[in-house]
């Protein structure tokens, strides 16, 4: 299924985090945060201003980026677990 965020809104892929610590411990998964961390999949077309004119987004599909450690709605299309957020709950891109 083909899957297009509308407006300012961007559909991202978690990217796992490291499974050990620097020191070599292995970390459990129920010890283990959610990363912030992830792979745009699909953008919206973005944001209209008042007067109607379209504001470009600025990240496209394949860009890595961090979010907020409580941003977006979990979603969950093709049996995949996903992402749904606006664009300026991203923080930056990698």
């Amino acid at each position: 299924m083909a899957f297009t965020p509308l407006h300012d809104r961007v559909l991202v892929r978690r990217l796992e985090g490291d499974e050990k610590t620097a020191g070599g411990l292995i970390i459990p998964d129920n010890a283990k945060e959610k990363p912030a961390e992830g792979e745009v999949v699909s953008v919206g077309e973005g944001a209209r201003k008042d007067s109607g004119e379209l504001i470009a987004m600025s990240v496209k599909a394949g860009d890595k980026v961090l979010f907020g450690k409580w941003s977006g709605t979990e979603v969950k299309i093709d049996g995949e677990d996903l992402l749904i957020m606006k664009e300026s709950d991203i923080l930056g891109t990698l």
